[in-house]
């Protein structure tokens, strides 16, 4: 990926809670040194049409997943609609512009600051947490084992989109 690539593989023999946390926290980093150096107009260039698939597509996208998951249903914290919402519902993909794409990213940053602050003060893996998933309770462990799952998922997107604009790529 880059020259310096600040991820750890480790821990090889954590406990539960530590492995699901560094593997949580290695594809929020994956993330961002896949996306680096890629200029507002790469950010936004779409994979293979019909798809509305873009770099900064999945970064909107799992900026909705981080709150919708680690403060809405976690901490059961309203969260108003950032990119999809009633007249645009997959507006994550779908209404990306270069004009806005530096401040997107921003956004992720600034909603992984929230969202590993909730995850760290919740302690509990085994009981429910405050909000529902569907109108079903879920926990901690849930909710981290999902969000490995789905960054896992989008970052073999990324990676696809990521070499079709310049040939790069990596883990």
């Amino acid at each position: 990926m880059t020259a310096h690539d600040p991820r750890r593989f480790g821990p090889m023999t954590a406990p539960e809670r530590e492995t699901l946390d560094h593997w949580v926290d290695f594809y929020r980093q994956s993330l961002l040194l896949k996306i680096d150096g890629l200029d507002a107009d790469h950010l936004c260039r779409r994979s293979v049409p019909p798809s509305t698939m873009s770099p900064i597509g999945l970064v909107r996208h799992l900026t909705e997943v981080e709150a919708y998951w680690l403060r809405e249903v976690l901490l059961e914290e309203e969260q108003p609609d950032l990119y999809c919402t009633v007249t645009s519902r997959e507006g994550d993909f779908d209404d990306v512009d270069p004009a806005t794409a530096a401040a997107d990213v921003e956004r992720y940053r600034a909603e992984l600051v929230a969202t590993r602050a909730a995850q760290a003060n919740w302690t509990d893996l085994d009981g429910p947490v405050r909000g529902l998933r569907r109108g079903e309770r879920v926990n901690l462990r849930w909710i981290l084992t999902h969000l490995i799952e789905e960054y896992a998922r989008h970052l073999g997107h990324l990676d696809l989109l990521r070499e079709a604009i310049d040939g790069r790529t990596g883990y």
